[in-house]
């Protein structure tokens, strides 16, 4: 599974890793994501999602079950 998060969008982005000397080599820098369990009681049941820390404190502020619907709108299997 790709490491996206499904809520904001987050993937991973490319940079350099700098030596010591200042040789710079390609590297991938990846989004925190964890992957979390809610209990969503409008449909009284359990529902796994993997979000960055970012798409949490979301879920936190913006409640679950509105940013479930605007998932499901945008065509994302929940």
């Amino acid at each position: 599974m790709s490491r996206v998060c499904q809520v904001t969008g987050k993937v991973p982005i490319t940079g350099n890793k700098v030596s010591h000397s200042n040789i710079k080599t390609k590297r991938r820098f990846l989004p925190n994501l964890q992957s979390k369990r809610f209990f969503l009681a409008e449909e009284d049941k359990w529902i796994t999602l993997k979000l960055s820390t970012e798409g949490i404190r979301t879920i936190n502020k913006r409640g679950l079950y509105s940013v479930v619907k605007e998932l499901r709108a945008n065509g994302e299997k929940i």
